[in-house]
């Protein structure tokens, strides 16, 4: 098995060329040709998460967060983005990141964390021009029964692990119709206005954007790494569908750069 055996199977259902203009997917570390025998899967890679790598004789680590958003001028112990790289090569580790191209399928993050709500008739939030039925951003659904707002939020917290969640101001009606996008979302609320989701959920809500609802709908900030951390599981399913003898691994390490102090 090389490297591009197992993107090229990612990418069967999320191109690359579905990425946004601003990203980096796709081989961040290593050789296409490099053959691998192990994969360690996360959100985001670390320098925790290269050890990890190292412990498992893992040869290749797949995230869905690139570690190389800009170029790099020189590999120095500066930054903690040039001593991963160094030390990922100095294991022979190869390093392939699935972000936005995945954000963007109908088959990926999004559709991952409404299926985790139990939301049904799933379409995409934001559908793409050119491949409307396959890509585009978010995704909207149903609940088959309607439940109150505080129940749904309390559905939220517990499908995503979270200790607790930033809400707009609660409208007062059952939530049915619901609209989300895992990771930052914000541009798409009005879509989810424009289609009348009861409910939207995503992450990285700035302070001003809680007032557009204007009661019109539930706004729900559930943090960025919590809504989109099924991503991991979607790529192991994706991989081991294809080539069930693979070894791929969802890491131990725990990426989320966001910590929580809850008042007792």
């Amino acid at each position: 098995m090389t490297v591009k055996d197992i993107m090229t199977c990612i990418t069967e259902i999320a191109p690359l060329q579905w990425q946004e203009h601003y990203d980096n997917a796709g081989l961040q570390v290593g050789d296409l040709n490099a053959e691998v025998h192990k994969a360690l899967i996360a959100l985001d890679v670390t320098e925790e998460l290269v050890d990890e790598a190292v412990a498992k004789n893992c040869d290749l680590i797949i995230s869905h967060h690139p570690l190389i958003f800009r170029g790099l001028k020189h590999l120095t112990p500066e930054t903690y983005i040039e001593r991963v790289v160094v030390k990922a090569v100095k294991h022979d580790i190869a390093i392939v990141s699935m972000h936005t191209n995945l954000d963007n399928s109908y088959l990926g993050v999004s559709r991952v964390l409404a299926e985790r709500l139990g939301l049904t008739k799933l379409c995409l939030l934001q559908p793409s021009e050119a491949e409307p039925d396959v890509c585009g951003a978010g995704m909207i659904g149903e609940f088959p029964t309607p439940m109150g707002e505080i129940d749904f939020l309390q559905l939220v917290a517990e499908q995503i692990g979270s200790p607790c969640l930033k809400h707009s101001a609660l409208t007062g009606r059952k939530i049915s119709k619901v609209a989300l996008c895992g990771g930052s979302g914000t541009p798409f609320m009005p879509d989810a206005l424009r289609q009348k989701a009861d409910a939207y959920l995503t992450a990285d809500i700035k302070y001003h954007d809680f007032f557009v609802p204007e009661g019109n709908i539930l706004l729900v900030d559930g943090g960025h790494f919590e809504t989109e951390q099924f991503t991991k599981q979607l790529i192991k399913e994706i991989i081991q569908k294809k080539f069930p003898t693979f070894a791929a691994e969802i890491a131990a390490t725990n990426t989320n750069a966001v910590h929580y102090y809850c008042k007792k």
